[in-house]
């Protein structure tokens, strides 16, 4: 058990003591495990990862990172452990891209520090790996979404934490910048990093992540590899709609789809009445 990173046990999370959204959650992650965590909106996906980075105080139970509680850890020693990339961050100022990142190098320094040579060679490295080196000097809020998410990937790889946690880093993404973000977080993973990350784009999740969590009812549905987890029965269950899983045999990749419910005929009055033909 020495290469287990995160030790979460019976961890209950949400925002007010009379109502948990997540109940007696327990679970390990091991070095380089690049974690999945699906399931439906409002399943506790990022409330769970909100808890587990400190930002949420749990309910009830506990978070070990490397053998310590987090609630021991200082909020310098968490940053030096945990790199977190929230969702729809806005930066509304004329911050560029080298400022973002360098953010990362803080935990490393004291208060009266300034950022030495090899910060700058860490923080350029970093941009240099995620393809964002020529736009250094551009204010982030004049950039793409795609490169704005590759600067902030950039900035919590300089963290240089053992742990990272993302939440939906490829939402909102076309499919070039989504693949290329799992695919960071892959060879990050083959690399010794440890990848726990909030995902909606579940045909990638199964590509790219070595396990998945299906998150729902209050709880950790399923727990293992993604053809173990991502299963017709499981995604039904947990969206409560018909979900089909099949494997492209031309690919070899996963594709995930809904049927569409049964209809008495509803449906098509509805339209009628929104179109303007008839009444509900």
């Amino acid at each position: 058990m020495n290469d287990v990173v995160l030790m979460v046990e019976g961890l209950s999370a949400g925002y007010h003591r009379n109502k948990n959204i997540l109940t007696d959650v327990s679970f390990a992650v091991r070095q380089g495990e690049m974690v999945g965590l699906i399931g439906p909106n409002g399943a506790g996906k990022s409330t769970l990862l909100k808890t587990l980075r400190g930002l949420l105080e749990p309910l009830s139970g506990r978070v070990k990172i490397e053998g310590s509680e987090t609630s021991r850890l200082s909020s310098r020693e968490f940053a030096r452990e945990v790199a977190y990339l929230q969702q729809d961050i806005e930066i509304s100022f004329g911050y560029s891209a080298r400022e973002i990142v360098m953010t990362g190098r803080y935990p490393h320094l004291h208060w009266w520090e300034k950022e030495s040579d090899e910060d700058i060679r860490i923080a350029d490295a970093c941009m240099a790996y995620t393809g964002v080196q020529d736009l250094a000097e551009r204010p982030v809020h004049m950039m793409s979404g795609g490169q704005r998410q590759r600067v902030l990937l950039a900035k919590v790889l300089a963290q240089q934490t053992p742990l990272l946690f993302l939440d939906e880093p490829a939402t909102g993404l076309d499919i070039f910048y989504q693949e290329e973000i799992f695919r960071f977080c892959r060879e990050l993973c083959d690399r010794g990093k440890t990848v726990l990350m909030v995902v909606h784009e579940l045909s990638l999740a199964a590509k790219f992540c070595s396990r998945l969590m299906l998150v729902g009812e209050g709880r950790i549905i399923s727990d293992g590899p993604p053809s173990d987890v991502m299963t017709s029965e499981n995604l039904s269950r947990c969206y409560g709609v018909t979900v089909r899983v099949v494997q492209n045999s031309a690919t070899g990749s996963v594709e995930v789809f809904t049927e569409p419910s049964p209809d008495n005929g509803r449906r098509a009055l509805l339209l009628d009445t929104i179109l303007g033909r008839g009444e509900a």
